[in-house]
């Protein structure tokens, strides 16, 4: 008896998605180390430039990055749902290609060389927090720490890149540093970007230090409050604290029981 097309469909979409979570469970780990690299590649080309070496281990970095996108697109059974979860790394992706192919040149009379810089920083740390997320699994403060690492180091080298050439503006990569730390932390300081991506970068940067700031304020309290928890003598009860009221509360529910079946005997 011959299956319908709509099963045979149905079989084929969940093959597919069995070997795209197959393929993507064998790439995961040099794919993480790649991306690791790219990032450590992209803050040493914002700071200092890249030497022709350097260049070549980036451009087969991206290839790599590019036949790992393509696969998964293939394999995708979905093609619009996918390309919409992945905006950020397509043109990330794409980015790096009008360097490669010598079409930064247009851009660079129409004076967006910056704007392509600022969505390759961007696109970059989407990528490291994929990155870390498989690292960390998207739990735990660990995952918070290593990801504001990530954003404070390579935020500084994108706000060093684009506000160095500037009247005042962050000369040093260790006062860039600097300056972002203070904006992540919501204090902030005397000096705001001058140029349009600085500032579109300040911006996410104090998106993301607003965010994390509340996150590492409710961490630290909910510490200090388990703390006063495991105290006998504090007002807060704790876990200990409540787990022996449900015992008293099951034994007082027990002798009640007990007293009952005694008095109708």
């Amino acid at each position: 008896m011959p299956i319908p097309d709509s099963e045979e469909d149905e079989q084929l979409q969940h093959e597919r998605y069995e070997l795209l979570h197959q393929i993507t469970e064998w790439v995961e780990t040099p794919m993480l180390v790649l991306g690791f690299a790219w990032l450590l590649l992209l803050g040493i080309e914002l700071i200092r430039g890249l030497t022709p070496a350097l260049e070549m281990l980036g451009t087969a970095i991206w290839i790599i990055f590019i036949l790992d996108f393509l696969l998964k697109f293939v394999l995708a059974p979905q093609k619009l749902p996918f390309l919409k979860s992945n905006v950020v790394t397509l043109i990330s992706l794409v980015v790096p290609a009008l360097r490669l192919f010598r079409l930064a040149r247009v851009f660079r009379a129409a004076r967006a060389v910056r704007g392509l810089r600022l969505v390759k920083v961007v696109g970059s740390l989407n990528r490291g927090m994929k990155a870390l997320a498989n690292s960390f699994g998207r739990r735990g403060v660990g995952y918070v720490l290593a990801l504001t690492s990530v954003v404070l180091l390579l935020g500084a080298a994108g706000m060093f890149a684009f506000e160095k050439d500037t009247p005042d503006g962050l000369h040093s990569y260790p006062e860039a540093l600097w300056w972002t730390a203070m904006l992540l932390t919501t204090m902030g300081s005397g000096y705001w970007p001058r140029t349009p991506e600085g500032q579109a970068l300040c911006f996410l940067l104090s998106l993301y230090g607003f965010t994390v700031f509340g996150y590492f304020t409710a961490t630290l309290a909910s510490f200090f409050m388990g703390r006063d928890a495991d105290d006998p003598e504090a007002e807060v009860a704790g876990a200990a604290a409540v787990a022996a009221l449900h015992e008293e509360v099951r034994q007082l529910r027990a002798d009640l029981r007990k007293g009952r079946e005694t008095g109708s005997l």
